[in-house]
């Protein structure tokens, strides 16, 4: 399993700021509510994570795919 830590930086295919992970939940990735491209869906799935360089999360998809097919509702 990769190494995702609290207080990384989470960023799209483009390398665009997505947010920052808060804590990593089972499957997915809690971003913090401070930092957060949609506050309304603060969850990424972690199957959405392609690589963990550094202190960067990369996603495999651009940052306008993410926040509309990655993020899962935290109300259900």
């Amino acid at each position: 399993m990769m190494d995702i830590r609290e207080n990384m930086e989470v960023v799209d295919a483009n390398d665009q700021h997505v947010g920052i992970v808060e804590r990593v939940e089972g499957t997915s990735i809690k971003l913090s509510d401070d930092d957060i491209l949609d506050p309304r869906r603060p969850f990424i799935d972690i199957s959405q994570v392609s690589a963990v360089e550094g202190n960067k999360v990369k996603l495999r998809q651009k940052v306008s795919a993410v926040s509309t097919r990655a993020f899962l509702s935290s109300d259900g």
